[in-house]
């Protein structure tokens, strides 16, 4: 999905060596185990002239590419969705796994952001616990399909005051998840479950970042945001009442806001 230009696929270019000039572009990443589509309401916000680029990770909705089970595979291709539409530089960020390939990119091209955006997601590597918590999922979506992972992950997306007051949430969030296919989505889950510990990258991050939490996060919670804010040097932070992991959706206007003045400050 990207804002004014229709739906386009990375083509598999050599890269090339930029001059690094920024073209106004905004790439943001989808969570697990979602798609583009959930970046609807910020593509229609974001003002004006900014470009809005929103790719669908390899394995999920309209990507051409097969799943990926490393986080640094993630990010290379975003770098070749950027390539083939000649971004050079851009603001670049995501919620949750996309936050992690995010990181992954930074780690692997710091060069072509401009700012960066961290949201409902953390800098550390997953513990023991959540390990097998990730080989649980792989093991259920094998046996029986992307439905059961959506009703093993829908009570844990969803804030509180969501499921509570936003039932058509629920609805459209299924709708995501029963679209991805189990190879996807067992992909994604050993990309995440082996990504390496980010933590010490924080320090070295010398660009503007803006950081979004839900206030009823429980999978990232504002903890992690906080901490990451304190880290990374020149970042806000931005913590959104009555949203859980999916902050985007569940506070559009709040969420589109922050995104909105953070934009503004670097023009």
């Amino acid at each position: 999905m990207q804002a004014g230009g229709g739906r386009g696929r990375a083509g598999e270019k050599a890269y090339h060596i930029w001059a690094m000039a920024f073209n106004g572009s905004v790439v943001l990443l989808h969570a697990f185990p979602l798609n583009a589509e959930m970046w609807r309401p910020q593509v229609d916000a974001v003002p004006a002239p900014w470009r809005v680029i929103t790719p669908d990770l390899p394995g999920f909705g309209n990507s051409s590419e097969a799943p990926v089970t490393a986080m640094s595979g993630m990010a290379e291709h975003v770098l070749r969705t950027m390539d083939s539409l000649g971004v050079e530089r851009a603001v670049i960020g995501g919620l949750s796994m996309g936050g992690y390939v995010t990181l992954a990119l930074y780690r692997l091209a710091p060069e072509r952001f401009e700012a960066m955006i961290l949201a409902d997601t953390r800098a550390t590597a997953d513990n023991e616990a959540q390990k097998e918590a990730r080989r649980k999922m792989i093991a259920t979506v094998r046996a029986k399909g992307a439905p059961a992972v959506a009703d093993e992950m829908l009570p844990k997306l969803l804030g509180a005051t969501s499921q509570r007051e936003h039932p058509e949430l629920s609805t459209a969030v299924r709708g995501m998840i029963e679209s991805t296919t189990p190879d996807a989505i067992a992909a994604a889950a050993e990309a995440m479950m082996n990504r390496p510990d980010s933590t010490s990258l924080l320090a070295s991050i010398a660009i503007p970042a803006l950081i979004v939490c839900g206030e009823e996060d429980v999978l990232t919670p504002p903890s992690d945001a906080r901490g990451m804010n304190q880290q990374i040097r020149d970042s806000r932070l931005e913590l959104l009442p009555g949203a859980g992991h999916l902050s985007n959706l569940e506070a559009p206007s709040g969420f589109s806001g922050a995104l909105h003045d953070f934009l503004t400050t670097l023009r």
